[in-house]
This record gives structure tokens, sequence and C-alpha cells, in this order.
């Protein structure tokens, strides 16, 4: 064969290659080996109107929106009332009554431990995984973090945290020192792990825990708010509380730049082609600020307390689109899976279903759906047009998406086929809730040597009192009588000795106090030696009046090795003598294993 028919022959292949390659299906490669990363970024308490592509004229959101617009928008996406049912969603692909979730504290935010996460699947196909910030499933192991398939955690395990400023974190069950301004630390944590796995697939899910209270900012974004007139002529501008909205829309822009950051780092790294981004909120705004006219707000089922921001971003493979579709958490796991081509075993059936049709143009063969929201006993079912509310009011969305008015003569055919959606699920899905389940907390869980048993999880008795009405990141103070304990039910796992301490806060006068620690028969008993006595923290990034409890520097106490034996049991620590007025402030308790 002559050279010049053979050159023939090659240019006329390449340009057959060329060819099927440009008339491919845009997902095709999304079925290649080359696995897509993940980047899965959660914000708290954000509302639908809390960003400028959503129509807020009060804040701008550049890199969010420009996600939005270069990526598929999602303008009727529906999340839990709440945060911690909303993490269940995402990390099961199921309903969170489901998975055992009926509270956000006290144990009753543990998922169950029957249920495989989205972090399990895609580690068991390859993927290094990490979570960043509010993990808000279960602080013990095996309901850590680490135990539900991520490979690294830095963050929090409580519902919400007290401190934004070089607050106390844990990284893989270890307490340790944050660094600066927490969203800002968390966000350069993940940079970390996505240069350190740039050549491998990754999953990092980043759980933000603004502009969830307490409203501190830092200076920089504050100061472009502070004196900022809102217009307050919105559905609920009365109610309005002024500078907890600029605090909000001031958090919200510091997250805005923060995914700004994330963006660069995959671009530098040419990643960006080969990354999955999803931006969301886990639940209505944490106040009554401009929502777009929706009915509603966090806790309530309404739209207003449910629809989020749902933004995927996957470039040159996701064209610019609006969906008007309705999508849910339940359905992030299996859209992904299905993205990504990972599979499961022995998996449990999903309640979600795959968004990859109206993602690629697909959706000629979508078929309607009910999606269901739940939180405290009250619950509302939605398909494309109409919403029956808690009450069984039924809305047309379509041409009243704010709830104004409820249907006066609603069609029998609409209404019946919605109230008996209702009732199947609350009579099905509902009915695997056990909200009267003893809550344990585990100890000493096979392979894992840390334990933290915060007050979050603790019961007080006699005259101590809780640092605030909401338990998550709270303490115990006012402990005046020797009589007076703090307990938690535990389930000891492996039976052995744990060396305890105690973080603790003190004045002078408390100085010869002795604690006793106490599992049974095993006792450890340590006079306190050593006054610590550190000023509330935060109060002058507060820019609004808190609910939460304020926090402080907690000093580690060590108080000896503790036998402790397997089983159920209650460990108690007790006053032995209180000097002075009041014995310590307690923040936890940290039991670790000697190996």
């Amino acid at each position: 064969m002559g050279k010049k028919r053979k050159n023939i022959i090659y240019l006329t292949g390449f340009i057959l290659l060329v060819a099927i390659i440009t008339f491919l299906p845009s997902d095709t490669f999304s079925q290649s080996n080359v696995r897509p990363n993940i980047v899965l970024i959660l914000s708290d308490d954000q509302g639908w109107g809390d960003l400028g592509i959503n129509g807020n004229l009060n804040l701008q959101t550049p890199n969010i929106d420009y996600l939005a617009k270069e990526g598929a928008q999602f303008t009727r996406f529906y999340v839990s009332p709440v945060c911690s049912p909303t993490r269940a969603e995402i990390l099961t692909g199921r309903y969170h009554p489901r998975g055992g979730v009926y509270s956000t504290s006290r144990g009753g935010e543990r998922l169950d431990l029957d249920e495989k996460t989205i972090a399990d699947i895609f580690k068991s196909n390859g993927y290094n995984t990490a979570a960043f910030g509010k993990w808000h499933n279960g602080a013990q192991p095996p309901y850590h973090p680490n135990n539900r398939g991520f490979d690294d955690f830095y963050g929090f395990c409580s519902g919400h945290w007290g401190n934004y400023f070089n607050p106390t974190l844990e990284r893989n069950t270890k307490i340790v020192k944050g660094e600066g301004f927490i969203i800002n630390d968390l966000t350069n944590k993940a940079l970390e792990f996505i240069e350190k796995n740039n050549g491998e697939p990754f999953f990092a899910y980043l759980a933000y825990n603004t502009p969830h209270s307490p409203m501190q900012v830092p200076d920089r974004w504050w100061n472009k708010y502070k004196d900022v007139v809102l217009d307050s002529t919105h559905r609920y501008g009365s109610k309005e509380n002024g500078d907890k909205t600029r605090a909000a829309l001031a958090l919200c822009e510091n997250i805005d730049w923060n995914v700004g950051r994330i963006v660069n780092k995959l671009d530098s790294l040419k990643l960006l082609e080969n990354t999955i981004f999803i931006y969301m909120s886990d639940n209505g705004p944490n106040g009554w600020r401009w929502n777009d006219g929706l009915k509603g707000i966090k806790g309530h089922t309404d739209e207003g307390g449910v629809r989020s921001p749902f933004i995927m971003h996957w470039k040159d493979r996701l064209n610019s689109k609006k969906i008007d579709h309705m999508a849910s958490a339940i359905d992030i796991l299996p859209t992904l899976m299905d993205l990504a081509n990972v599979s499961v075993s022995n998996s449990k059936k999903l309640d979600g279903k795959s968004l990859k049709p109206l993602l690629f143009g697909l959706d000629d063969s979508w078929e309607d759906r009910y999606i269901f929201s739940h939180w405290n006993g009250k619950v509302s079912v939605r398909n494309q047009q109409y919403m029956l509310d808690d009450t069984n009011q039924l809305f047309d969305l379509d041409s009243d998406p704010g709830q104004t008015d409820a249907i006066d003569k609603p069609s029998d055919s609409i209404l019946s086929g919605l109230i008996s959606a209702k009732e199947l699920w609350e009579n099905t899905v509902l009915k695997e809730l056990d909200r009267n389940r003893k809550e344990v907390f585990p100890v000493g869980f096979e392979g894992m040597y840390y334990t933290n048993l915060p007050a979050d999880d603790a019961v007080s008795h006699g005259n101590i009192l809780r640092s605030s009405r909401w338990p998550n990141s709270s303490y115990f103070t006012n402990w005046t009588n020797t009589k007076d304990s703090i307990t938690w039910d535990c389930d000891i796992r492996v039976q052995g000795n744990y060396k305890a301490t105690v973080y603790y806060t003190c004045n002078k006068e408390t100085i010869g106090s002795v604690l006793t620690l106490k599992q049974g028969k095993n006792e450890l008993e340590i006079k306190i030696t050593q006054a610590h006595d550190p000023p509330i923290l935060g109060a002058e990034y507060d820019r609004t009046k808190r609910e939460e409890s304020f926090q402080k520097e907690f000093k580690p106490l060590e108080m000896g090795v503790l036998n402790l034996d397997k089983g159920l049991h209650t460990i108690s620590l007790k006053a032995f003598a209180i000097k002075g007025s009041q014995c310590i402030d307690f923040r936890q308790l940290v039991l670790e294993r000697i190996r």
C-alpha cells in the first residue's frame, strides 16, 4: 500500500472519529472509566430567596449565580424543614423517618446504623471521601462520619455551634483548635483535600454551618451591611429582624466568596471539567426575610420552609438550563450514582430517583410524582401542580406559588388523590419512625479509640442547669449540690480501660472541689487544683441577640483511667465535695480507650 494511500486512510479515520465524538450524547463521557469528582456544598438555614440568582436584590452572590447560569438550576427542589432530616436524606436517598431521624438533638438526630450512606457507596467504588463542617447525624462512633464512609472529617457533630472564630472542633474524633472564621477554615481544609487527591476520584461534602445562628459575622462582610436600609415591603416585612437579616445576607456573601475559592482551585488544577459541583441548602430561612413571597420559614412544611436552591454544575457536560420539574434531597444519591456510573450491593430500596433524564433533556418521559415533607408530626405533599398542606388545604402552585389562597372548592379527584397519597405515606414511611426508642450512646466502638460525650447528650439531675434551652453546643452550670449529677445512658461496646478527660471551667473558689466519675462499681476521683475562668467567647462578633448558648474555652482535666464494663450502663459524673458557691461548669467528657 502506497504512503499516500495510507495517509488518506488515516485522515479519513480521524475525521470519522471526530464526527462520532461530536454527535455522541452529551452524557457519554460520564459513562467512561474516568470517574467524575464530586463537590457537594450544603449551607445551613439559607432560604430559597437568599441568592441573587433567585431575585434577591439585597445581596450579591456572583460565584453561586455563575454556577447556576452555566449549569442546571432547579426551581422546585425540596428538602426537609430542619437540619438533621435533610442531611439524612442526602446521605441515604431515603425519607428521613426510614433512617430513624426524629429530632435535632439528644440522640434523635442519629441515622440508623443499617443505612448505607452516599460516602459508603462512593468509597466502595474507589473514591476518596471527606466531610467538612456540620455533621448532625450522630456524634459517637459508629454514628460518627468516620464510621459512615468518610475517610476524613473536620468540623463538629452537633446541630449548631456557638462560636465561629477559632472554635474548638474535632478532626477524626480528636479535639482540635479551629483556625480563624469557621467557614473560611472549613474551606481551607477542603482545598487541601482536593489538592491532595487531584489524581484520584474524590467526594468532598462541605456542610457549612451558616447562615445558621448565632449571627457571628467577620467585619469584612458585616461592614457592608450594618447600615443598609432593607426593603420591608415583602410578605413578612412586619416580622423582620433587620440586624438578623443583615447578618444572614453578609454570611451568605461570605459563603459565596468561599464557593469561588473552591471553583478557582478546581479550575487551576484542571479538574473543573471532571467535577460535579452541587450547591444547596438544608431548609428554609431562619428568619422572616425576603423569600420570593413563599409561605413559611424554617420548621414549616409550607413552600418557604422546604424549597431550597439546588444548582448542579459540570463544565462542558451539563448545558445551561432551568429545570421546573420537582426534585428532592432524596434524589441526590441516585442521581450521583447514575452520573458517576457507580454501583451498590445489598442496598435498601431508595425513595429518590435519578435526575439524569432532566439534566440531559430527556424529560419527555418524566412522570409526575409525589414529594412529601415532614416535621414534628406535620406532613405536606406535592405533585407538579398542587400542594396539600398539613391541614389538608389544597393550593395550586402553578398559579399561586406563595400559597396565598387555598382552593375554595377543589376537584374531588385531585383532592382525594393527594389525601390518599399522604395517608399512605403516613401509614407506611412515617410508621417506620420510633419516637419512643430509648437513646443510649455508644462508647468504645471497635477500631475507634475516642468517644466524646458532650453535655448535649447528657441528662442533668438536681439544680444543674443547661446554658441554653437548646441542647446543641451547650454546657452545664449552676452545680451547687453534692447530690446533683450528670449522666449518660451508654452502650459500652468494648470492655477495658479508658482514659477520662473532663472539659471544665471554674473560679478560684472552686479549687478543692472533688469530682467522681462512676460506672457501676468502677470509680475515679480527682480534686480540682487549678482555676480556669475564661470570658464568654464571641459576643463581640454577635450582630444580633442570640438564643443559643455562648461558649467558653474549656480546659481539659485528665481524671485518670477508668475500667468500663461491657453492656448497657449509666456513666455518671458527681461532685463528692464542693468548695465555694458551686462546682465546675461542664462541657464534655472524652473517653480514650487504652490500646
